[in-house]
């Protein structure tokens, strides 16, 4: 089965937003405005598999909402990371943020590029952002950089 990635468009956003609540994600940032920073991996018949979002945040963003379908395999998750840094290049951005408290997903973003940032060393852009403020708060938080 061949897998598709595309950028979201105003009409996904229903059912993109009904995909990110069955995976116990809010959709609170997911607007007409900011559908086009999240991408899609569907199957053959369309259906959405995962998705990948970024906030836009000045020249960087952060990855929000990596949600993949049990059974996806890993060279999917790692297309639509990879199909981000494009996008995000693309958008004339200079590096991607993630925040992160499974410190076993560490390897993996370390392998296509993402380093250990401190979070005394984050944009002061991403510290108005509410997933921030959240996530600051959780025990063994990590934050991750990669340059574009």
């Amino acid at each position: 089965m061949q897998a598709l990635i595309r950028c979201a468009k105003k009409e996904d956003l229903g059912t993109l937003r009904e995909f990110l609540t069955r995976a116990n994600l809010g959709s609170d940032g997911l607007t007409e405005e900011t559908v086009e920073y999240f991408l899609l991996l569907e199957d053959e018949d369309g259906s959405i598999k995962g998705t990948l979002g970024m906030e836009n945040l000045k020249d960087c963003g952060l990855l929000r909402s990596l949600v993949v379908s049990p059974g996806q395999a890993e060279k999917d998750i790692f297309l639509l990371i990879t199909q981000m840094m494009t996008l995000a290049k693309e958008k004339g951005m200079s590096s991607l943020f993630l925040a992160t408290n499974k410190s076993v997903a560490l390897p993996f973003f370390e392998l296509l590029g993402f380093e250990k940032v401190e979070r005394d060393l984050l944009p002061a852009e991403l510290y108005s952002l509410e997933h921030i403020r959240h996530v600051f708060n959780v025990d063994n938080s990590l934050f991750l950089k990669f340059s574009l």
